[in-house]
């Protein structure tokens, strides 16, 4: 793991966003703020809004690809990433271009990338551990993690990667396999307890304390992120799993123990 934090020279870039949900003209805002191009194509109308925003919009997936993009930047959910690359026609790309993606797992977007790409074309994972609520007011201090897998032109990434760095992010470089481990408890364990917690039904009351204004804080930003974003956490981090077998087994502990403090302090009130 390593931090990047020398200043990184920058160039005005031609990034193609393949995905244009809320999480696409998230990112998408802050690169035009910062004088790229943008275009962008997504199963989804979303052709007046790119125009509001001043973003080319494709229809036809041969022409954005064909439009010459510096970066191709994949923002699709978890679930539907090996579809959506598999229809892209990238033997149609006229130059070697970064394809870089922005998905919540690592190892199975590095892996669909390695077998769909063509050779040629440079590889870059990132997570940016922030989305449009926690970035809102600006991306100062949030983290943002990245693999370069084949990066040959340097120069490409250097100034995809200075687009986070300028807006003040923490530069966080690891491996997908690291990445996952870390998250499978920091990200997927966060989403699991929120999602308990909302289907317990847990609301706001009238004397909260602060751990449990935590709780339904945690509940309700759980709950903002679809489901498939949750499912997709742990269907495709292979860490996840084991992560949840021990929040099962470590609850089942602490009920134990409760039992058995129950059962001694009945015993010890029988023999007053």
């Amino acid at each position: 793991m390593s931090v990047l934090t020398t200043s990184s020279s920058s160039r005005t870039l031609k990034i193609g966003v393949v995905g244009f949900g809320p999480f696409g003209q998230f990112l998408a805002k802050t690169m035009i703020k910062q004088g790229h191009i943008l275009q962008a194509t997504s199963r989804s109308d979303h052709s007046q809004l790119c125009h509001h925003l001043g973003i080319s919009f494709f229809r036809e997936e041969r022409e954005f690809i064909e439009a010459d993009n510096d970066v191709i930047l994949i923002c699709t959910s978890i679930l539907s990433l090996s579809q959506v690359l598999n229809n892209l026609p990238l033997h149609f790309l006229k130059r070697p271009t970064l394809i870089a993606e922005v998905l919540s797992v690592k190892e199975h977007p590095r892996n669909v990338l390695l077998q769909v790409v063509p050779e040629d074309m440079d590889l870059l994972c990132t997570h940016p551990m922030f989305g449009p609520e926690s970035g809102k007011n600006g991306w100062q201090d949030l983290t943002f993690v990245y693999d370069k897998v084949r990066i040959r032109d340097e120069a490409t990434c250097s100034s995809f990667l200075h687009i986070f760095q300028s807006e003040g992010c923490k530069m966080l470089e690891m491996s997908c396999e690291e990445h996952d481990k870390i998250a499978a408890r920091s990200q997927f364990l966060t989403h699991t307890i929120g999602r308990t917690l909302s289907e317990m039904e847990i609301e706001s009351t009238s004397m909260n304390t602060k751990g449990f204004e935590t709780l339904v804080q945690l509940k309700e930003s759980s709950v903002s992120d679809s489901f498939d974003l949750f499912s997709g956490l742990f269907i495709y981090n292979r860490f996840a799993m084991k992560e949840l077998q021990n929040l099962e087994l470590a609850l089942e502990k602490v009920k134990q123990k409760l039992q058995q403090k129950m059962e001694e302090q009945s015993s010890n009130e029988s023999k007053l």
